[in-house]
């Protein structure tokens, strides 16, 4: 068996052959040097008809509910009937049910028809709680595609516990890709929509 020392031509080589082997193999189990996707946020609806009467009641509006492939911070994609997908290149700034939640509370602040809305964590005296179960959050391919986003919302009375009133809310937009900022922005598009009806329809109750 031959030695190679360091300073000879093929010891050099030999070091050189297996730093390569090295750093690739590295680069194969790290995934290459990709970051993370892009990361997107929803918009809370700002822009409300004036209230005909001065705000009253005060809500709580608990974490939405979702069944698993929801309850993510993964965009969901549907290339077909019964299939589930996530986006490769986009994801939420957290999980959906916490985003929900936040700008369905945000979107209540900015149409100022309820004297005080926050989280059951807020310890506010809530005469109300809003429960909210996120039915469908997507973009449909076989839609056309269109981002579709539907919610069923409950009003609760906080002391009673007994349900008030119920509904489900629904909205489809049309989006010009199935990928990227253009699905988001679609996504975006609906859950305004739904937000919208939903507080003019709770505010009418409380």
């Amino acid at each position: 068996m031959q030695v190679l020392g360091r300073n000879s031509p093929c010891g050099r080589a030999t070091i050189v052959a297996a730093l390569a082997l090295f750093v690739g193999g590295c680069a194969a189990l790290g995934g290459g040097s990709k970051g993370p996707p892009p990361t997107y946020d929803l918009t809370a609806p700002r822009d409300f008809p004036r209230a005909g009467r001065a705000p009253r009641g005060q809500l709580v509006v608990a974490e939405a509910t979702a069944l698993g492939a929801l309850d993510s911070d993964k965009i969901v994609v549907r290339p077909a009937a019964g299939e589930i997908a996530a986006l490769a290149d986009a994801q939420w700034s957290d999980r959906l049910t916490k985003l929900v939640q936040a700008r369905t509370i945000q979107a209540f602040e900015n149409a100022s028809r309820v004297r005080a809305v926050g989280r059951p964590s807020d310890r506010i005296a809530a005469d109300y709680q809003l429960l909210l179960d996120i039915r469908a959050f997507e973009i449909s391919v076989p839609a056309g595609p269109a981002a579709e986003v539907e919610i069923s919302a409950k009003i609760v009375g906080d002391r009673s516990g007994r349900i008030i009133a119920g509904r489900v809310f629904r909205a489809t937009v049309p989006a010009s890709a199935t990928q990227g900022s253009a699905a988001v922005a679609a996504l975006d598009a609906a859950f305004a929509k739904v937000a919208a009806d939903l507080v003019l329809w709770a505010t009418r109750i409380i």
